[in-house]
């Protein structure tokens, strides 16, 4: 089963909500597990979802918000029963007491979990968390890829500027939205899992003023990585912090050897905690 890792998180600059999208389908990894969201398969035995909180709660971001679409009760049924799923434990059948958990995870976290649609694309599930959102500025990524990006300096870049949202570019083996930028660091170009990419790419680990949402509608249709994004490049709100460390998506199957076998290697870049 699941190995025993101790909680390391520190509290550091500027805690603030951690908005996390796990509401898609997944398509195309369905051959590694179909009965399961994507931000639910393990690396390691333990969900990529997990590997993200850790990464966040890390780096002082323990207050969780998680978009929940596609078998959102999978997820919903990990949380109710944490201690279970990552704790060795001892259970008396035929007694009332409660189980008695012995060492393991015991994290400090508070997680919302939302029902934001099954059909919702990525736009609609943001709008939809704004009531559990307080404060000017919150995280936001994907339940899906991993990295060992550098929390306090993005959030530093981040209120270094007065931009609605900052995107973390990466280089990696990408297949999502292809960055340009002027000498800035503005984003003059998103163009959203281009045929042909070149240079830096969108990582995710965004940093959000409380104004994206004034770019979001209910729709279901909406994107969040097209018209909002476009619409925040055109009115030159959309920044860049430069990643050059570890970042890899838990796209296909081909991802899901590659991460698990760093990670059976103690070779996982982003196991920072």
């Amino acid at each position: 089963m699941m190995g025993t890792y101790e909680c390391s998180s520190v509290l550091r600059i500027g805690a603030m909500k951690t908005v996390i999208l796990a509401g898609g389908y997944g398509t195309r990894i369905r051959d590694v597990a179909e009965n399961l969201p994507k931000p639910m398969i393990a690396i390691g035995g333990y969900p990529i979802l997990w590997h993200i909180m850790k990464h966040y709660a890390h780096w002082g971001h323990s207050d969780f918000v998680v978009c929940l679409g596609y078998k959102g009760s999978t997820i919903k049924e990990f949380f109710l029963n944490y201690e279970a799923h990552t704790r060795d434990f001892t259970i008396r059948l035929g007694d009332s007491r409660p189980p008695e958990y012995h060492s393991g995870h015991s994290e400090n976290w508070s997680v919302t979990l939302a029902e934001t649609g099954l059909e919702a694309m990525t736009g609609a599930r943001i709008k939809r968390i704004r009531k559990y959102v307080d404060g000017d500025d919150f995280m936001l990524t994907y339940g899906d890829a991993v990295g060992n990006v550098d929390l306090d300096a993005l959030l530093r870049f981040h209120r270094s500027h007065d931009k609605i949202l900052t995107v973390t570019a990466v280089s990696p083996p990408g297949r999502f939205g292809e960055l340009m930028s002027d000498s800035a660091g503005t984003v003059v170009e998103f163009n959203e899992k281009p045929q042909v990419s070149g240079g830096r790419i969108s990582g995710g680990f965004f940093v959000c003023r409380s104004g994206l949402f004034d770019y979001l509608d209910d729709n279901e249709s909406l994107v969040f990585e097209k018209g909002p994004i476009n619409a925040l490049v055109a009115a030159g709100q959309l920044m860049m912090y430069e990643h050059d460390g570890f970042w890899h998506p838990m796209d296909t199957y081909r991802d899901y050897q590659l991460l698990n076998g760093l990670w059976d290697r103690n070779d996982a870049a982003w196991r920072v905690w």
